[in-house]
């Protein structure tokens, strides 16, 4: 009975297809198996040029000696840098002593969503430089606060909570000292509030930052 059923042209056909699917499904999943294998180390290696490029625009190679991408530090989510999720600070150090960290932080605030950022803070407390990582801001209004659209985000460069008091970390039109642009108030309240912030943890946390002798991952205590 079997074999009657197996030798009907119909049944058979589509074992036959059957078969054939199964073989280029195998064949497919190899040829996808390989091309992921062959590309992913120069992916690797451009994603790490992407994000050490990024790196020297607001802390330049000649500040530190170690491998930033090795030397990091695991924050739990913190609602001082806006982050939901654990994120990673890249430590900076001359001779394994630390002299920056950078940070990241999200700004929940932004006019059409979240603001995330790069902030990196020297020793003494000051901002090297703070970019933006994504947003979603209004193109040509509120979108200023992208290097790539204006040296905006450059008024935060040598700022601290030592040299400016918190009471003038807001925008000109709320009484405080950095400039906007007329009609896109949101935006920039948005990234002032969370660099302060950010400057804030790190001020909290600088003890148990610095205090890192080592170049592999550690996490930092809740």
């Amino acid at each position: 009975m079997s074999k009657l059923f197996f030798k009907n042209p119909i049944v058979k056909h589509a074992v036959q297809t059957a078969l054939s699917l199964l073989a280029f499904a195998f064949v497919g999943t190899l040829m996808l198996a390989y091309v992921f294998d062959i590309t992913r180390a120069p992916i690797e290696a451009s994603e790490k040029e992407a994000r050490l490029a990024l790196f020297a625009q607001i802390l330049p190679k000649g500040n530190y000696d170690n491998d930033l991408l090795k030397t990091t530090v695991q924050i739990p989510a913190n609602a001082q840098l806006g982050n939901l999720q654990p994120s990673t600070a890249n430590v900076a150090k001359i001779n394994n002593k630390t002299v920056a960290v950078i940070l990241e932080a999200i700004a929940h605030d932004g006019y059409s969503g979240d603001i995330k950022l790069l902030i990196a803070l020297r020793a003494d407390g000051t901002i090297s430089g703070v970019r933006v990582l994504a947003h979603k801001e209004t193109p040509g209004l509120g979108d200023y606060i992208d290097i790539a659209h204006g040296d905006w985000i450059k008024l935060f460069n040598n700022e601290s909570v030592h040299k400016t008091p918190e009471a003038q970390w807001q925008v000109k039109k709320d009484g405080g000292k950095f400039d906007y642009m007329v009609g896109a108030t949101i935006t920039p309240r948005a990234v002032v509030k969370a660099v302060l912030k950010a400057t804030q943890f790190f001020e909290a946390n600088k003890a148990t930052l610095f205090s890192i002798q080592t170049t592999q991952a550690e996490k930092l205590a809740q």
